[in-house]
């Protein structure tokens, strides 16, 4: 972070500083998101050169929020001053909220995330959200230029402040895992994890659905012995869609015959006069075996679920052919479990802190997400999308569990410490203790203060400058 806050006040025009900032966006976002490319050639059926130029046209699209950073903190401390350069922690801030905002979001891997394993630093997310983790970094990485910007003894000052904050931030994450009352607090719950391992080009296979129907009975069955009160399936993991087909009345009597309820994805097809609308949805069956809950995901994944533009993509028109178009949600709405309340994100949508917040407010004592991350390979995405997943754990200061269909399927506490972690590409189940917890962390009550807040102070600071530089020409 430094090394792209230094060369943002160093060039001598606009221009360059944009150009630095999308050099370094490229090369960031081309090392973290490469595996987008892999996924539309192998499932999209595009040719891998076509693939490959879509998947770098997102990669500049994404970089250009590091370019705008470049340029916005070169254009205050261009014309407002040296001093101006601590506002490139609120202006890096800025960008990465405004990925998460413009076009529908694409919110992955931001600098906040870094920390997630650093558990005393990653408290503050309890406060901030990973928004104000991300403040936290810049802001240490603006310190670290400082003294090379400035003159004089006093030029160590405030990086010896910063200093001093980062290790009171520290003490007191140390603190808060150590008080630990979250995992005291609350009824506690055992939740079966059930992690199918389908591959993802036999998912919808006919010819396969009955084993793999078979081995989620099987796997289920296993979890409920060993005591589960509640089973936990993958994102789309049913080879049929529920409500539709008899295997459907199968999955409701595991569910009575054990009395223990089953949150699992599946498709939900929904008339809407002469149109029919399918949704990626999550069901939850009581354990009576009735439908108790359902929850539309609210977020598609591009190039996934839905394809943008799609007139403009021509080009691309065996992935348009390929992709599901499925419609969107329209709330997050939570899942009644035994006079409790739970959650639930599907796949992508847990990289949305806000959305993961809305479940919260409407009551969720417990996050769970269901993922089917088999279209990742053994790429660094499926181990990506489990810490960004982990960090809601912290922000809500609630237990989140997890069901992937190839992995990483897991438990993560409030403090972010990981309960469970499965191996890729393995078949299994395991329960994992947790608990109902309803207390409200401060991010929780306020929000993205921290993004919201930076990309206010941002446009307020760039307004000054622009007047002041107005009024001296």
């Amino acid at each position: 972070m430094a090394a792209l806050v230094a060369p943002a006040v160093r060039p001598r025009t606009a221009g360059r500083a944009f150009l630095l900032g999308l050099v370094a966006g490229l090369v960031y976002f081309a090392g973290t998101v490469y595996w987008t490319s892999g996924v539309m050639a192998r499932y999209g059926g595009l040719a891998m050169p076509v693939a490959v130029a879509i998947a770098g046209l997102l990669v500049a699209y994404l970089a250009l929020f590091p370019a705008l950073f470049a340029l916005g903190t070169h254009l205050l401390v261009a014309r407002g001053g040296a001093a101006w350069i601590w506002l490139a922690p609120v202006v890096w801030t800025a960008s990465e909220y405004g990925r998460l905002r413009l076009f529908g979001g694409f919110p992955w891997v931001l600098l906040g995330y870094s920390q997630v394993e650093v558990l005393p630093i990653a408290q503050l997310a309890s406060v901030t959200g990973v928004f104000g983790l991300s403040l936290l970094l810049a802001t240490t990485a603006t310190a670290l230029v400082w003294p090379f910007v400035a003159r004089g003894r006093s030029r160590w000052v405030a990086p010896a402040g910063v200093a001093a904050v980062v290790a009171v931030i520290a003490v007191w994450g140390m603190a808060r895992i150590g008080d630990g009352r979250l995992t005291r607090e609350g009824r506690p719950l055992q939740v079966g994890i059930v992690q199918g391992n389908v591959p993802q080009d036999q998912k919808w296979d006919p010819e396969h659905a009955g084993a793999i129907f078979a081995r989620y009975l099987r796997l289920t069955r296993e979890v409920m012995t060993q005591g589960a009160d509640l089973v936990l399936w993958p994102e789309s993991s049913t080879p049929f869609s529920y409500g539709r087909s008899a295997e459907t009345a199968q999955l409701q009597v595991l569910a009575r015959e054990h009395g223990v309820p089953i949150l699992l994805g599946s498709d939900y097809w929904e008339r809407d006069g002469d149109a029919v609308r399918v949704y990626n949805a999550a069901f939850l069956l009581g354990p009576d075996g009735q439908t108790r809950g359902l929850y539309r995901k609210v977020r598609l994944v591009p190039f996934g679920e839905y394809v943008p533009l799609r007139s403009l993509l021509f080009f691309a028109r065996p992935l348009v052919q390929a992709v599901s178009d499925f419609s969107p949600g329209t709330e997050v709405n939570t899942l009644p479990l035994d006079g409790a309340a739970v959650s639930t994100a599907i796949c992508y949508e847990v990289v949305y802190p806000a959305l993961i917040r809305e479940g919260v407010l409407n009551g969720s004592e417990l996050l769970t997400t269901i993922t089917n991350d088999a279209w990742f390979g053994r790429s660094s995405a499926p181990w990506q999308h489990f810490a960004m997943a982990s960090m809601r754990a912290i922000e809500q200061g609630r237990y989140l569990v997890r069901s992937a269909n190839t992995g990483i399927s897991g438990a993560v506490d409030p403090y972010g410490r990981v309960l469970l972690a499965s191996e890729l590409f393995t078949t299994g189940a395991w329960v994992v203790p947790v608990r109902l917890l309803d207390g409200m962390t401060v991010y929780a009550r306020v929000g993205d203060v921290a993004g919201w807040g930076s990309s206010l102070l941002t446009a307020l600071a760039l307004g000054l400058v622009a007047r002041r530089s107005a009024a001296r020409g």
